[in-house]
């Protein structure tokens, strides 16, 4: 038997007997240095097969006082998984609360109990994440679905850690929209998000189709990664019909700014795309404010199709993500990653849906 292989197969044997009710009513089974000794491996290896029991919800594992099976015994290996799921600043966004409550909902049909999102938590403070995650994992969680913390400083080393708190404690995690790491590097963490690049790509192919060439884009100082594979995707639909784009091209500021907003528009392009459909109201607002309307020839897109895209002065172009299947995808993943704790992390990219409404404009010529 190969070395990468021993752990699976520790894995697989204490697996079936938890199946057959070895380890009797309380559940308590042997410690790491007797599985070790059992199965002739080093610790480390029995401590990675039991780490794989607790991904799959088998087993409780206890600081101080050892290792337990969950599941009632003589059930089989069919039972409830307990997840839980790390979002904060629900109450602020109009796309990751519906995909949060979808994930709970969609939950429930694949023997999953989701819980732990607090919609009041929208800038947490370091201790408060810490906190959060202390509990989920007091609870005794299988996996985790998190939604990598925007508005913070030095995130990517914040967003680093809790994923690397809960792989400690043997907990899956699955990521919610964007990476933990910053624009263009990928981790080995699951991610299930709409695809960015080709939606931006799409709306941009939109933009040019009416004839729009002098682009600006538009978005907070504070963007997260999602922002860049968003522009990613503009530039490359503009260098394929050959626009070379001027340094200046993107603008980060406060769209509520009427300062920043007159200065980002001057002089006044005729394709704005804003990194999302809030940027895209506010910057509407300002404009509104200081007596520049939207001419005709310039169009003004977002991004996910909140609610209001509809009722703003003039209806928004956008990008709707389909929230319902992003829930669906989450959980399936879940499933999947707790089931094969060791295979290759995923990426899920799911097609963002173009929505043209009047803020496009009309064509050129």
């Amino acid at each position: 038997m190969a070395f990468a292989s021993k752990h699976q197969a520790i894995f697989q044997a204490l697996r079936e007997q938890l199946a057959g009710g070895k380890f009797g009513e309380a559940g308590r089974m042997p410690s790491e240095t007797a599985i070790a000794r059992r199965f002739g491996v080093s610790r480390p290896t029995a401590a990675r097969a039991l780490r794989d029991l607790q991904l799959q919800g088998l087993v409780v594992r206890r600081v101080g006082s050892g290792t337990y099976a969950r599941l009632p015994q003589n059930t089989g290996l069919a039972s409830r998984l307990n997840i839980g799921l790390l979002a904060t600043g629900l109450g602020g966004t109009e796309i990751l609360e519906p995909v949060c409550h979808g994930i709970v909902r969609a939950g429930l049909d694949c023997h999953m109990t989701v819980h732990g999102f607090d919609a009041d938590m929208t800038d947490p403070t370091r201790e408060q994440v810490d906190a959060a995650c202390q509990r989920l994992i007091d609870q005794d969680v299988a996996g985790v679905f998190f939604a990598p913390l925007e508005r913070m400083p030095q995130r990517e080393a914040v967003n680093r850690g809790i994923v690397a708190k809960f792989a400690d404690a043997g907990v899956a995690v699955v990521l919610l929209d964007r990476d933990v790491l910053e624009f263009p590097q990928r981790s080995e963490v699951d991610l299930v998000s709409i695809d960015h690049f080709q939606a931006a790509f799409a709306l941009t192919d939109h933009l040019l189709d009416l004839g729009r060439r002098r682009f600006r884009f538009i978005a907070r100082p504070d963007y997260p990664p999602t922002t860049d594979l968003r522009m990613a995707g503009c530039r490359e639909a503009m260098a394929r019909r050959g626009l070379t784009l001027k340094r200046d091209w993107a603008c980060f500021g406060d769209p509520a700014d009427e300062s920043f907003a007159s200065r980002a528009l001057r002089p006044m392009p005729d394709a704005i795309i804003c990194s999302n459909d809030r940027t895209a109201a506010l910057l509407i607002q300002s404009m509104t404010s200081l007596g520049t309307p939207l001419p005709t020839t310039t169009s003004i897109v977002g991004f996910d199709d909140v609610q209001y895209a509809t009722l703003l002065s003039v209806p928004l172009t956008t990008i709707r993500q389909p929230c319902a299947e992003l829930a669906r995808i989450a959980v399936e993943t879940m499933r999947s990653r707790i089931e094969a704790p060791h295979a290759p992390a995923r990426q899920v990219l799911i097609k963002g849906e173009l929505i043209i409404r009047k803020s496009s404009g009309t064509a050129q010529g």
